[in-house]
């Protein structure tokens, strides 16, 4: 009960803040790769997405072939405020569903919130269309951990990122180390490297690449996941946006494939 009324509260206060006018950021969703952009000083960005995954894996370890079928599910709420003309605050609330099933036996079906995300971005460099910020955040314990919806204990991030402008193109990079305290017996540092692109093919249109590799938390393995992604944003006005995209993995190690949808609206 206190989980839920925890996250009920960050929604109010996103829904609470008054109307003001912004001017648009670099990428955004579904864009996994961050961006350097800044809201403005007293101004807010929502976004909220959802994301389903689906993954299917055969293991004959044992002699017996087994065929593993996963289906992960996301909805997120992100809250971005402008503290200063190139500092945000950044938090973001996920609610996952996570449905495991061996030979078409369910296993595992669990659903809840899992841990909440601060972070701040410092945009600390601007000239020529070149930027660079930093993104230090820290992970919050709100997910039941037995559920596997949460890690059980704080962690921290840190990201550099760059971004390039140069009208009708972008491009981003992102470098992170993620401190993954818990107590599911995981790798605690994982480092992630990513890169994205966009390409505004009209005024309210704008396709977008992603592609990226982050360390596997499985310690039982060194196959790294490695994703690739595409999608498409659709300003419907100046102040809202709805986007789609679909990610693959390009080794086992990642989803097989996910759809991702999303609505933005700033203020």
């Amino acid at each position: 009960m206190r989980r839920n009324f925890r996250f009920l509260s960050v929604i109010m206060l996103m829904l609470a803040v008054s109307y003001i006018p912004v001017t648009p950021a670099f990428a955004k969703h579904p864009l996994i790769t961050d961006d350097t952009g800044t809201q403005g000083k007293g101004r807010t960005q929502l976004e909220i997405t959802g994301e389903v995954g689906f993954d299917k894996e055969k293991d004959d370890s044992s002699g017996k072939e087994a065929t593993t079928e996963s289906r992960e599910s996301e909805v997120r709420a992100t809250m971005s405020y402008g503290l200063f003309e190139n500092t945000d605050l950044v938090l973001s609330a996920p609610y996952q569903w996570k449905k495991t099933e061996v030979d078409s036996a369910t296993v595992a079906d669990v659903n809840g919130f899992a841990d909440l995300s601060v972070e701040v971005k410092w945009q600390f460099f601007k000239k020529d269309g070149l930027s660079f910020a930093v993104k230090p955040g820290l992970t919050v314990p709100t997910g039941e951990k037995d559920k596997d919806l949460g890690t059980g204990r704080t962690g921290y991030t840190f990201f550099l990122i760059a971004s390039k402008e140069k009208e009708p193109w972008e491009l981003h990079a992102n470098l992170g180390y993620k401190r993954n305290e818990n107590d599911l017996g995981e790798r605690k540092d994982i480092w992630h490297a990513s890169l994205a692109g966009g390409w505004k093919i009209y005024e309210k249109i704008e396709l977008v690449a992603d592609i990226g590799v982050e360390r596997n938390p499985d310690k039982e393995t060194d196959t790294h996941p490695v994703f690739i992604l595409g999608g498409v944003v659709y300003s419907v006005t100046e102040n809202f946006d709805i986007d789609a995209g679909i990610k693959g993995g390009l080794n086992k190690a990642e989803t097989d494939y996910a759809f991702l949808v999303g609505v933005t609206f700033r203020f």
